[in-house]
């Protein structure tokens, strides 16, 4: 397809807006539709769980544009209505109001949906965290409670956890894993910063399950693990993970897979394409389906969606990266790091806090993490991953 007439952007989070902004700044004059189940203006996910929750950012703050900025896009925004369903051959979606909108080309980033704890039940005190009102409402929450469990070792468990503890609340994080991000960042590291959280105090439970919440007068009181053991709780934060918000998509015509299944370019169909934390597609470097759940993922394949939509013919094969920012612990990673991998120190000290490390297998580098030292993380990735594909992991 070349310079469609219209285009409508299903999700306005970073992905969908910075598709917008780069169709606008690489020359589409048509018409522009952004369709957005959020009421809010366009925000930043990242700091909900660290900035906002600690209300150290009023909301505002995370606000990704001015409303002055997105006038200038000169698109149509559609606030505060879900696209329930899509007819990918004629390129319409239909919303939960029954409103019918088309494009010549359609891009979905409609994001993730939180996972829920199997059976868990509806007990106030209980959150998720994924949208501006669930941090506002957890916030609220917490600078009233004393005690709060966190289900899930994962980015967004840790990053709870070392917030509410900053606030001064008794923290016990509960996780099926070894270690805090083990699965993303391999034992030596993990292991690290699973000690950074027990030095500050916060309580683990790992290597258990979660058997039930309890609660008392529809408010949870508890969490009883598989061991049999009860964990008092004035507020629960259930963070074990998201799924590729793909449900309004059943019955479209799209491969719907580990998120909506595209090519190396992206496109799922004839002029159809998703971006960011929902597209699930062929890495040409790797080898492999790839899907990525991070901010800057989201805003660098905007790019070539966009220029693809215009005609361009650009694969998608970026170096994955991922950060997470914890007490005063920033991580950036590069690569695939993985459990598996070899890890050694190329700079800095792993005992002063501040180090860069190479994970390697089979003899080839497949990851660079920087721990406190995002620019030897940089120089690493420049000199391991730039110039050549990473193995698949």
């Amino acid at each position: 397809m070349t310079s469609p007439g219209s285009v409508l952007i299903v999700g306005v989070s970073a992905a969908g807006l910075s598709t917008a902004e780069a169709l606008r700044r690489q020359g589409h004059q048509g018409r522009l539709t952004l369709l957005d189940a959020e009421p809010h203006l366009p925000y930043d996910r990242p700091p909900l769980s660290k900035q906002v929750l600690a209300g150290d950012w009023e909301p505002g703050r995370a606000q990704l544009r001015t409303q002055a900025q997105l006038e200038a896009l000169d698109a149509e925004f559609v606030r505060g209505e879900p696209a329930v369903s899509l007819d990918a051959a004629a390129r319409e979606v239909r919303t939960d109001t029954g409103r019918v909108l088309r494009g010549d080309a359609v891009v979905i980033a409609t994001g993730l949906t939180p996972l829920r704890l199997p059976g868990r039940r509806a007990l106030a005190g209980v959150h998720e965290l994924r949208g501006l009102d669930d941090a506002l409402t957890l916030r609220a929450h917490l600078t009233a409670a004393k005690r709060l469990v966190v289900v899930g070792e994962g980015v967004l468990g840790g990053e709870v956890a070392a917030t509410a503890r900053a606030m001064g609340l008794d923290v016990t994080l509960v996780g099926l894993g070894p270690a805090i991000l083990a699965e993303q960042l391999g034992g030596p590291v993990s292991e690290r910063l699973t000690r950074a959280h027990t030095e500050r105090g916060v309580t683990l439970r790992l290597g258990v399950a979660v058997e039930e919440l309890t609660g008392h007068e529809g408010r949870v009181t508890g969490v009883r693990l598989a061991t049999g053991e009860l964990l008092a709780a004035d507020a629960v934060v259930v963070a074990i993970g998201s799924r590729p918000a793909t449900g309004w998509l059943e019955g479209s015509g799209l491969t719907l897979g580990d998120g909506v299944e595209c090519d190396s370019r992206c496109r799922a169909a004839d002029g159809i394409y998703a971006v960011g934390d929902v597209a699930s597609w062929e890495h040409e470097g790797h080898g492999r389906r790839m899907r990525l759940e991070n901010r800057t993922n989201a805003t660098e394949q905007a790019q070539v969606v966009a220029a693809n939509i215009l005609g361009a013919d650009r694969a998608y094969a970026p170096i994955p990266y991922f950060w997470t920012d914890q007490y005063d612990i920033k991580i950036q990673a590069h690569g695939l790091p993985t459990p598996g991998a070899t890890v050694s120190v190329a700079e800095g000290d792993l005992d002063q806090g501040r180090f860069a490390v190479l994970y390697q297998e089979s003899g080839q580098v497949t990851g660079v993490l920087g721990w406190n030292m995002p620019k030897q993380a940089r120089v690493l990735r420049q000199q391991h991953l730039a110039t050549r594909p990473v193995a698949t992991a």
